[in-house]
């Protein structure tokens, strides 16, 4: 049985979600259809560039993305604080960027008079909005809901383009959530569309390989910080050019047709991760069957379940597998 998000998603414990959303009937409504030798690649570009759009207008950021032929996978972090520390004017105009609001909010942003009522009616439209720029049901909505309408449109045809429910798992230290990322990197390479992380079209790994090849990171992503990932909330663990060698590293041996080896760069990374190599590789190969609920160390898994006062650990046979050392 489905459960309610609220279930699933505890910011307490981790602002990081690894969510996936698959067209109906695994179609291959966003690639090419073996059975009717339909096209339908250009709608993998749309869903790119919403995922783009839409961390540009909710405090969420992408970590990592990929667009496959019939689902995709995203990594994100909710940034709360951000949310929290906007003004109510920036809040309106954040959801203004993506949505119409009211007649009310937007006379507010421009700087109209309003009565007593109205202010009060446009201050509840900001709570509602500043909880809904930190709700990852909301961003994937949001990502959903136009794909559909537009695709549809295309096709002459109503009705359902996703499944009914994305699913969600929380990702609960950097461990897992360095594993994910490159799992959900390294989704084009698994299924043969592409044979590098840099020719993976519509992924994350490819945007931060052609801004690294420039000398920066892409400002649409969540950028990597180093090692003072500890003392700077807003960026991930490691340096983005040693995670960038990490999924080359893993990309070249999970190819059949290739012979690869970690290098002493990323070995060096999952020792500081405590991930054994044969691991690592166990983990960004089947990811999404190895776990089906929160990811992270036992005494996190722990601490999670407690605060959403569940009296079983889900999953936690195969953390303690394949994420400990």
């Amino acid at each position: 049985m489905a459960q309610p998000r609220k279930t699933i998603v505890s910011l307490d414990d981790t602002p990081y979600y690894h969510c996936c959303s698959r067209v109906v009937r695994k179609a291959f409504l966003c690639g090419i259809d073996s059975t009717t030798g339909e096209n339908y690649e250009h709608r993998r570009v749309w869903v790119d560039a919403r995922i783009i759009e839409l961390a540009t207008i909710f405090a969420i950021d992408i970590c990592s993305y990929a667009v496959m032929s019939n689902h995709l996978h995203v990594v994100l972090k909710v940034n709360a604080d951000k949310a929290v520390n906007w003004s109510d004017k920036a809040v309106l105009v954040q959801w203004h960027k993506g949505f119409k609001g009211t007649l009310l909010t937007q006379k507010f942003v421009k700087g109209e008079d309003l009565s007593t009522f109205e202010l009060k009616t446009v201050n509840e439209c900001i709570t509602e909005y500043r909880h809904r720029l930190i709700d990852i049901s909301w961003f994937m909505r949001s990502l959903s809901e136009p794909i559909a309408r537009q695709a549809n449109k295309e096709d002459s045809c109503t009705g359902r383009f996703w499944e009914g429910r994305f699913k969600s798992q929380a990702l609960l230290d950097e461990t897992a959530v360095l594993a994910c990322m490159a799992y959900v990197d390294l989704n084009p390479i698994r299924a043969k569309m592409a044979t590098t992380p840099e020719t993976s079209d519509h992924t994350s790994i490819q945007r931060r390989i052609h801004s690294a090849i420039k000398g920066e990171q892409p400002a649409e992503l969540l950028p990597f910080v180093g090692d003072e990932c500890l003392n700077m909330p807003d960026g991930l663990m490691f340096s983005v050019k040693d995670y960038i060698a990490l999924v080359e590293d893993t990309g070249r041996i999970i190819r059949e047709d290739k012979r690869g080896a970690i290098s002493s760069n990323s070995q060096d990374i999952l020792n500081r991760l405590n991930i054994p190599a044969d691991n690592w590789l166990k983990i960004t190969i089947e990811f999404g069957h190895l776990f089906k609920g929160a990811v992270g160390a036992l005494p996190a898994l722990t601490e999670y379940c407690e605060h959403l006062d569940r009296k079983r650990r889900h999953g936690a046979a195969n953390c303690q597998r394949w994420l400990c050392g």
